[in-house]
């Protein structure tokens, strides 16, 4: 997180953002009424897939879009770029 932001939406933040933790949780549930069965399952039968996605990610303080960190990371860079 040391490389500068920028909206790829708004176009203009450089300076707001938030950073939204993922912390995921698996959990089993019941077919017909929803209910939670088993949480925080340590070990996942073959058929149930670990979570991959990023461990964060950021939310423009301006316009609000939520989008992994790279986005923000790249618009930078390209903009620095035409500059």
């Amino acid at each position: 997180m040391s490389d500068p932001y920028l909206c790829p939406n708004c176009k203009t933040n450089r300076t707001r953002f938030n950073i939204i933790d993922q912390v995921p949780k698996s959990i089993k549930i019941d077919p017909q009424s929803g209910e939670i069965i088993e949480e925080n399952i340590q070990n996942l039968d073959p058929f149930h897939l670990p979570y991959r996605g990023p461990d964060y990610k950021i939310q423009c303080g301006v316009c609000g879009l939520i989008e992994d960190e790279r986005l923000f990371v790249k618009r930078a860079q390209h903009q620095q770029q035409g500059l």
